[in-house]
């Protein structure tokens, strides 16, 4: 099959989903090195595509111009101008399809989520690893006449970090840990009490950055700032384009199974995970990462886990069940991965 000149690819949110798509995009571009690429995703996520050669990015307003119907027909009369012989759906929800209707002609690929394997690994069916996103994101290429082999990826270097970047780095002598300790749903997050102990413990020999939004979390990070030595927080500082920069020149990410571990794993980072009802066998652990650095809550003690995919049903007494990763655990597994030049 021989495959297209010019990919429209589109995938709007969310943000860990839409970084997932960094790696599978620059293993694709490397090995079809005559391909262009256009992203289609929201404004925000452009910083994400950057680094990434032929690949370009367009802006979908799906709140202002390209809202509803209409906006969606402005949009796709837009994106005809950019002349893509093909498009992959990554995302596949109503929005896409109703986009990909105005595009006749044109070969068109779609996300298969898998949903029929993840409701059984949910209910209790099967426990078993499916097929990780990535794979399914590098289906919609193949699909398309562009298989690709993720096995080994290359990665950007290090950014260089302005005299701005620096002052978040307390010594440069130390290794530097970024720490992200929140997620969208509670029972996805490691106990606060638990990530503060590994905090302090972290911060006596090593830098920490910590990173989230919002304004309750940067409340709790400027606390913990203040708390610890060599504890910087980024959360409501930076640009995500500063932030990503910062990510580049880290160590170690520990993170709970949310946005923060996919754009570190997206820039070659080492990313370790805390799982709490969510678990890695549905296909969302970070890209590249070996299977011990996700952390994951006793399911001798909650035998129900998964008890969903995105961490937003759980039943009684499994909001907390990230808390039975003991803290020794955490901070060993940091400290050993420090021990690996490779991975």
């Amino acid at each position: 099959m021989q495959h297209p000149k010019h990919i429209l690819v589109i995938r709007f949110s969310a943000m860990g989903d839409v970084a997932m798509t960094v790696p599978v995009l620059r293993a694709l571009t490397e090995q079809y090195p005559d391909l262009k690429v256009t992203v289609l995703t929201r404004v925000f996520f452009k910083p994400f595509f950057n680094d990434l050669k032929n690949v370009e990015y367009y802006s979908a307003d799906l709140k202002g111009k390209h809202k509803g119907i209409l906006g969606l027909y402005k949009l796709s009369k837009e994106l005809k101008d950019l002349n893509f012989d093909a498009v992959a759906d990554v995302h596949n929800v109503l929005r896409t399809k109703i986009l990909k209707f105005f595009f006749t002609g044109k070969k068109v690929v779609q996300l298969d989520k898998g949903r029929a394997e993840k409701k059984a690994l949910i209910a209790g069916k099967t426990f078993k690893q499916l097929k990780t996103m990535h794979q399914r994101y590098a289906d919609v290429f193949e699909g398309l006449g562009c298989k690709i082999d993720l096995s080994d990826p290359s990665f950007p270097k290090p950014k260089t970090l302005s005299t701005k970047l620096k002052g978040f780095i307390s010594n440069k002598e130390l290794k530097t840990i970024g720490i992200a300790p929140f997620a969208a749903h509670k029972s996805k997050m490691y106990p606060l009490d638990q990530m503060e102990a590994v905090i302090s413990r972290l911060s006596q020999k090593d830098n920490i950055i910590l990173f989230g939004g919002g304004e309750e979390e940067i409340k709790t990070l400027n606390q913990f700032e203040e708390k610890y030595n060599n504890v910087s927080s980024v959360a409501g500082k930076l640009s995500l384009e500063e932030e990503l920069i910062i990510i580049s020149n880290l160590d170690v990410m520990l993170s709970m199974d949310s946005g923060n571990a996919h754009l570190a794993a997206m820039l070659g980072k080492k990313v370790i995970t805390i799982w709490g009802v969510t678990h890695p066998f549905a296909g969302f652990a970070p890209f590249n990462q070996p299977y011990d650095y996700a952390l994951l809550a006793d399911r001798e003690q909650f035998p129900l886990i998964p008890t969903s995919v995105y961490g937003n049903k759980q039943p009684d007494g499994y909001e907390n069940a990230a808390k039975s990763v003991a803290v020794d655990v955490v901070v060993n597994e940091i400290n050993e991965s420090f021990q690996l030049s490779e991975y």
